[in-house]
């Protein structure tokens, strides 16, 4: 069967025996609460805090 990444797979990445997430954590919420990437922004989809990207 071939190996295809969808939905919720493509924010992780494996590196060595590790499972590592690509997205930022929220400092408001804490761990487990992750940001989205947009083109010039990261956004906390709980609290709405957001981080522009220069």
């Amino acid at each position: 069967m071939a190996e295809t990444k969808s939905g919720i797979w493509q924010c992780y990445e494996k590196s060595g025996d590790k499972v590592v997430c690509k997205n930022k954590s929220c400092p408001k919420c804490g761990q487990g609460f992750f940001m989205a990437k947009h083109a010039n922004r990261w956004v906390c989809g709980g609290c709405k805090y957001v981080e522009y990207v220069k």
